[in-house]
Formats: C-alpha cells, structure tokens, sequence
C-alpha cells in the first residue's frame, strides 16, 4: 500500500486543478497574453507542483520509510537512499 492511499483523493484533486492551470496557461500563449502575467501563473504551477511533491515525501517518509526501518536496518537504510535520492531530484528541478 502506498504511504499517500489514506489522502489519495485529495492529491488527485489537487493534480486535477493543476492540470486546469496548465491547461489556463496554453490558452494564454495561445491568446498572446503578456509574458509577465504567463509567467505569474507559470510559478503558480511551479509551486502546486512542488506543495505536492512535499506531501509526498512527508507521507514517503512517514509510511514507507518508517515500516521499512520496521522491518530491518538494511530495509530501512534502503528507503533512505531512496528518499535522499528523490529529494536531491526535487531540488535540482
């Protein structure tokens, strides 16, 4: 089971509205709209995107990573990696 499955609907909801935002920025390049206020929605989005990614972590983080060191010290340092390893792709995007 995933550690995010308790609050699945809402990032689901959350991604969906993001989805419209991007959805809102095409439509806005497509109309010519003035690059500053593209590129206001455009941090918009950014910033959705990385509100998700952080509730991910901390649900990673709390579920699978907690259940893993549970289960063994190598089990437990395995998910760490894991976890150190996708935190270094979030700060480098």
């Amino acid at each position: 089971m995933a550690g995010y499955s308790g609050t699945k609907d809402d990032y689901l909801k959350r991604l969906r509205r993001i989805e419209g935002q991007v959805r809102g920025l095409a439509r806005m390049v497509d109309e010519d709209t003035y690059c500053i206020d593209i590129l206001t929605q455009v941090a918009a989005v950014t910033s959705a995107l990385q509100a998700v990614s952080l509730g991910l972590l901390e649900d990673h983080l709390g579920h699978c990573v907690v259940n893993a060191a549970r289960e063994s010290q190598e089990a437990g340092d395995a998910k760490v990696r894991e976890a150190a390893d996708a935190i270094a792709r979030l700060v480098r995007s």
